[in-house]
């Protein structure tokens, strides 16, 4: 395995379960990728994932989880200072917005219905399985509790009774053909509701008006099976899968490069490391990003110039704000958007510089966890899409940008001034050195055109033996896909290599 982020983790833990002899090789000192924090003086900040949904998907592996769930998703803040927000119950939904726009609780209803029509047809098929080839069992059922409840409860979570194979219809149930802007104005009259559909789209790091409409299934997840925290944070699941992985037998080398994989014209044969180690294997899966992979583990300007094309999904400029005191009111999650969507998003996507006027997500874990900050305080981790790329072509210099954002907050009810004990930020070069994300694009390829999900990087390599997993291939990004790619590669392995699981042997030096 290269790489330990957490699609190869839950690959690696089924691999190991079916008899493999499993190694993970991940450059850094620890496993999990993207889902990271950073600490400083007492406070804790995430710098990945911020928001758990379909923690079933790991609680079915075994791995032991203390969740509590969120009653209050997320709180979104409109440029007219109007606000909304977002339960895990759908009727509560429905009647916040009857209440920001009167009539349009109808329209919202309307829209999650088609969501879950969405996810239903998308769990069928385009999460069951590859690209190509024979669909695997869905990993998940919709509407599904994790067992225990909102306090975690068992390991072990409960298995999801398998959907129906594929129908006929399931291709029309996603809306091809259509942008995730266009079925909002389909469902929504009032522009702030518009917004907040279109939001969906950074989920996968994309422009919603581009973007295709199947992201807007992701409010059937949020609002049919809740969004979670990890108690101590969400990073506490990549130790949670490390502890299983090591219960499985799985070996793992920290802080370990693998600078080449080894092949011949039909199959992989091994790896080798960065002092020159070279190991041998039968299988190797690639956790990285599907452009380190063709770019220079194993060289391919065909698949590289395809992935190019797909262009690259935003990336992330990070503010993580010490804060003096308590803010009364503040959610776990809250969104301030900008005041004009369209514009914010052609800054990110066709003139390539941060916005002008952002939209900025803030993640306040002290509101649910108080060992995320020291007594009277909170850690802010705030997000502002931007694009892809080198920031010292950026307008101004980042720490000036993060001047001018903390200027737009304070316009729109969140003045920081006075209040600031450190501000720590994390550009998307950070990111790129950090993950080896190409140009510090958070998901690879941006979902740029209807059929965009279609073209990503698929799970088989191109050789015999090879396999891809995590948020820049097949299905894509973000913790519940990362892990159905974990399953779809561990069935993949499985269908390929049916005698290797049950006459496994050990790895070569």
């Amino acid at each position: 395995m290269v790489g330990g982020g957490v699609g190869g983790m839950v690959a690696a833990l089924l691999l190991a379960r079916d008899g493999h002899d499993v190694r993970i090789h991940e450059r850094l000192p620890r496993l999990g990728g993207k889902l990271a924090e950073h600490r400083r003086d007492g406070f804790t900040f995430s710098i990945g994932p911020s928001l758990l949904t379909l923690p079933g998907l790991f609680l079915d592996l075994g791995v032991p989880l203390d969740l509590l769930e969120l009653d209050e998703l997320c709180r979104y803040r409109f440029a007219d200072g109007s606000t909304l927000s977002t339960y895990r119950d759908p009727g509560r939904t429905a009647e916040a917005v009857d209440r920001l726009a009167p009539g349009e609780g109808r329209g919202w209803r309307a829209f999650h219905r088609w969501a879950e029509r969405c996810l239903d047809a998308s769990t069928r098929t385009f999460f069951a399985g590859p690209l190509s080839g024979p669909v695997v069992e869905p990993p998940f059922r919709p509407g599904g509790r994790p067992s225990g409840g909102p306090s975690g409860g068992p390991a072990g979570g409960r298995p999801g009774r398998p959907l129906p194979r594929p129908r006929p219809g399931d291709l029309l149930a996603v809306a091809p053909g259509r942008t995730l802007h266009g079925l909002a104005c389909r469902f929504f009259r009032d522009p702030r509701l518009r917004q907040y559909a279109g939001r969906y789209a950074t989920y996968a790091g994309s422009n919603p008006y581009r973007a295709p409409a199947a992201l807007g299934c992701v409010p059937a997840i949020e609002h049919g099976d809740g969004g979670w925290y990890v108690r101590g944070g969400l990073p506490r699941l990549a130790e949670a899968l490390a502890a299983s992985l090591d219960k499985a037998g799985v070996e793992v080398r920290l802080e370990t490069e693998i600078t080449e994989i080894l092949a011949d014209a039909e199959r992989v044969v091994g790896v080798r490391t960065a002092p020159g180690e070279v190991v041998r294997a039968d299988i190797v899966i690639v956790n990285a990003d599907a452009a380190a992979l063709y770019g220079r583990l194993l060289p391919d300007r065909t698949r590289l110039r395809r992935i190019a094309r797909l262009g690259l999904s935003s990336s992330a400029f990070l503010m993580l704000a010490a804060v003096e005191g308590r803010t009364e009111g503040l959610p776990h999650h809250s969104v301030v958007f900008s005041a004009d969507y369209r514009r914010e998003f052609g800054d990110i996507f066709e003139r390539r510089r941060p916005p002008e006027d952002p939209t900025v997500y803030i993640g306040c874990p002290a509101v649910t966890d108080d060992t995320q900050a020291p007594p009277g305080a909170e850690s802010w981790s705030m997000l502002v899409n931007v694009p892809a790329g080198d920031p010292a072509r950026w307008p101004r210099p980042p720490e000036a940008y993060a001047e001018l954002v903390l200027e737009r907050l304070a316009s729109r009810g969140h003045d920081l001034s006075g209040r600031l004990r450190f501000l720590d930020l994390l550009t998307p070069a950070d990111l790129r050195d950090r993950y080896g994300a190409w140009g510090g694009a958070i998901y690879g390829g941006a979902y740029g055109g209807p059929f965009a999900p279609f073209r990503r990087p698929g799970n088989r390599g191109p050789r015999r033996g090879l396999y891809l997993v995590g948020g820049s291939v097949h299905p894509g990004g973000g913790l519940p896909l990362v892990a159905m790619g974990g399953r779809i590669v561990a069935a993949l392995v499985r269908g390929d290599f049916p005698r290797s699981a049950r006459h496994p042997g050990k790895a070569a030096r």
